[in-house]
């Protein structure tokens, strides 16, 4: 016979007026889980007054859980939301890692109110137990279906950091740490971003020992021990996301030498057949970024001569000879070479970074012809920047506030920002012997308020005039003198500033592709 509002009515009181004999009216307890099998009304009372007096009828206790999970997967939506409200009643003891995996399983919902209900109760249950709450999400996580698995990680990527310090002790943070290595085993690459997202952020890893923790963590992903295949998009995102996860966590005291070190010796040789991953992406300029910002934080390298020979290489390539001239003084019909000066920001900033571990690399291990080579690149480069840097400036000059900020200047400024490091970098290289003291912010990267860069009219020495460049790039004879290069006026590529590779979607396809798909986990509601 099935239970009526009556009957459940009548069952509450019986047990609100038992006080300390509460356990002796079984029964009457029982009649409240039975209402779920009554009508919406019945329903309703139920998953009010099954956690009412859940802790006094502990016999009951799997029965009462499952009663309150079947509400939770009603058809009536008020009713889910009235059940999913009260669960966190039931976290006492060692239910608490049950009841955070029957609430991370409801995660899956596609009503907004109901996911809203669901988050808030899983922290309301973190405040009573964190690493109860936690067993019950990594369960789920590590063994749950793929939208479980995807949503309770978001989870922790958004709200573990809003937990205060005294919910997030020490110990909980370390069991995160731990958990969230057991599931890199195994993740795709929007995992993988999420994950490192969540650990970054503990306070337990914010020490010099903690970061290099982290480093590992990322090594261990970005399979730096496997030789680069350059045409599987897969594996060059792979290398870039992890990259980009390492960054922040270099330092004077957490060193970049294995991704420099894999970038010299895998990247660099296979820099124009890497496959892009994301259509948009120039992939080469996005590696050669990635390799100048992990550069100041390269330590003792094995294999430095030959590391800065192959960057030394690529360098020769992006800075072109200048063109050949005619009998009568005149360039010949073929093109002006193109001068690449985003790439060549990189690798100058790259090589002047590395360069500064072996200062007589240019003096005792290039041969003198290649060092002629590479001083007449140079050159010819130099001119060709001051054209530009002349153009920069005069199409800025007198901008300000507003003005500034179209799309157009924009581009402009950061040009003058990479023309402006290049020329400080070459004024190095032309030292004799070359120097490696001085310093730039790469273009970018956010300015520091003392480097601010003023627009004004630049100075001789900024122009290029004084010095040693002035001697190499000194003006000769019409007949000896090589054109300069002359950019078109007015035109500037809008791939020259700033690509965040992050922002674009980041991996390539949908569940298992990135970092490989994981096996098949269960299926199915495993309360």
């Amino acid at each position: 016979m099935a239970v009526t509002i009556e009957d459940l009515y009548r069952s509450y009181g019986i047990l609100a007026d038992a006080k300390d004999n509460l356990s002796q009216h079984k029964d009457a307890y029982q009649v409240i889980v039975d209402g779920v099998k009554g009508g919406p009304k019945e329903k309703r009372l139920a998953a009010q007054f099954i956690p009412k007096f859940f802790s006094s009828f502990p016999e009951l206790a799997d029965a009462a859980i499952n009663a309150q999970l079947d509400l939770c997967e009603d058809e009536d939506v008020s009713i889910r939301r009235q059940a999913i409200k009260e669960l966190p009643r039931f976290a006492t003891g060692d239910n608490i890692p049950r009841v955070a995996d029957i609430l991370t399983q409801l995660l899956q919902t596609d009503d907004s109110a109901e996911f809203n209900q669901v988050n808030a109760a899983l922290i309301s249950i973190f405040k009573m137990d964190a690493r109860g709450t936690l067993g019950g999400l990594f369960s789920q996580i590590l063994q749950g279906e793929d939208i479980v698995r995807e949503r309770a990680i978001k989870f922790l990527s958004a709200k573990l950091k809003t937990l205060p310090e005294d919910v997030m002790t020490k110990e909980v943070e370390e069991y995160v740490f731990a958990e969230t290595k057991k599931v890199m085993e195994d993740v795709t690459g929007e995992e993988f971003v999420l994950l490192m997202r969540v650990v970054s952020g503990l306070r337990v890893l914010q020490t010099v020992n903690g970061r290099q923790q982290l480093v590992e963590l990322v090594v261990e992903q970005a399979f730096l021990e496997q030789a680069l295949n350059p045409a599987d998009p897969d594996t060059v995102d792979r290398l870039l996301q992890c990259t980009r996860q390492a960054l922040p966590l270099f330092s004077k005291n957490v060193h970049s030498t294995r991704f420099v070190t894999y970038f010299c010796e895998h990247v660099l040789p296979n820099l124009s057949a890497l496959t892009s991953p994301v259509a948009e992406l120039d992939i080469q300029l996005e590696v050669l970024k990635l390799l100048a910002e992990m550069s100041p934080f390269c330590g003792d390298m094995e294999k430095l001569e030959a590391n800065l020979n192959m960057l030394f290489t690529k360098l020769l390539e992006f800075m072109p000879l200048p063109p050949e001239e005619v009998e009568n003084g005149e360039n010949s019909a073929s093109e002006e070479p193109k001068l690449q000066f985003s790439y060549v920001e990189c690798l100058l900033y790259s090589f002047h970074q590395l360069g500064k571990k072996l200062p007589d690399f240019l003096l005792d291990k290039v041969d003198a012809e290649r060092l002629k080579d590479f001083k007449i690149r140079l050159q010819y480069f130099a001119r060709g920047l001051q054209v530009y840097i002349r153009q920069l400036r005069v199409a800025l000059q007198g901008k300000t506030g507003d003005a500034l900020k179209t799309e157009e200047n924009k581009i402009k400024v950061v040009a003058l920002k990479i023309t402006n490091n290049i020329n400080v970098l070459i004024k190095d290289l032309f030292h004799n012997p070359p120097s490696y003291k001085s310093t730039v912010t790469l273009s970018w990267k956010p300015v520091q308020k003392a480097e601010a860069v003023a627009l004004k009219r630049p100075s001789t020495e900024e122009m290029g005039s004084g010095g040693s460049t002035k001697k190499q790039i000194s003006p000769q004879s019409r007949r000896d003198a090589r054109q300069i290069y002359n950019p078109p006026s007015g035109k500037y590529s809008a791939s020259i500033g700033n690509f965040n590779y992050e922002q674009r979607g980041g991996f390539r396809g949908g569940r298992g592709r990135g970092f490989g798909g994981r096996g098949n986990r269960s299926r199915g509601r495993i309360y």
